[in-house]
């Protein structure tokens, strides 16, 4: 499938100060996406990775929120790498962004030969597919690749992500709440000082995503954060997820 085999929009995020093109049709970035970019710490000038980015929505909206840092797309489908490249460019962020293709399922040489250079990054953001062979297949390609985790497992994913942090780098990852044992799983290897924030739709419900930060040779005890609510009871954001999706100030 090249670029031109499928229909794109183009679509604005944080109260029009990202600009993203995007496949009309599979998986489209929201209020996940939002969530991640908005309630991860970021430094001044730390390099931020984007692992599986995709069309770039995350590392981009990062980028317009900390105006020193720098951006590192990763995709490893190269239709939705062109689109990044695209999106950097739309943005006006050539010179604080780079793609590489790669998958992060690849052995550790080939991970460095595509350019993702070990213990370079200071902070990992991600969206992982939530699925590990439990749920039907999608038909769709573009959807299939965001929700299936194909050619490895989440523990492979979140190891990628490890061997491209520096020493104390943090990963910040959005993930389904019932996946939390998985994902603990996934970073006992090299993580530590966990912190997992529940995402509630509506206060008082269960929380259908978590939140989780950790630090590379980290050493706290796992903390359980206060839960960030999404909506009000009648509908519409809550004041606090009103400001992640609003342009940044």
């Amino acid at each position: 499938m090249s670029e031109t085999d499928f229909e794109t929009t183009e679509d604005r995020l944080l109260g029009g100060a990202v600009t993203l093109l995007q496949p009309r049709r599979g998986h489209r970035a929201g209020t996940d996406a939002v969530l991640l970019a908005g309630l991860a710490e970021v430094r001044p000038d730390e390099v931020v990775a984007d692992l599986g980015a995709a069309t770039g929505a995350v590392g981009l909206m990062a980028a317009v929120r900390h105006p020193s840092a720098r951006v590192l797309l990763v995709e490893r489908d190269p239709d939705l790498a062109g689109l990044a490249r695209r999106n950097l460019a739309l943005n006006g962020m050539e010179d604080r962004g780079n793609i590489v293709e790669a998958d992060v399922f690849w052995p550790p040489q080939a991970r460095r030969e595509s350019g993702l250079v070990p213990g370079s990054v200071d902070l990992v953001l991600t969206n992982p597919p939530f699925f590990e062979g439990e749920s039907r297949p999608s038909p769709e390609k573009l959807r299939r690749a965001a929700h299936e985790m194909e050619g490895g497992t989440l523990g492979d994913w979140i190891g990628s992500a490890a061997d491209l942090l520096r020493h104390k780098g943090r990963l910040v990852a959005i993930y389904r709440a019932d996946g939390l044992q998985r994902c603990l799983g996934a970073l006992e290897r090299a993580f530590g000082s966990v912190v997992v924030t529940p995402i509630q739709p509506r206060a008082g419900e269960d929380a259908s995503r978590i939140l989780v930060a950790a630090v590379k040779g980290g050493r706290a005890p796992l903390r359980i954060a206060a839960p960030f609510v999404l909506h009000e009871a009648g509908g519409g954001f809550t004041a606090a997820a009103a400001r992640l999706h609003d342009r940044p100030t």
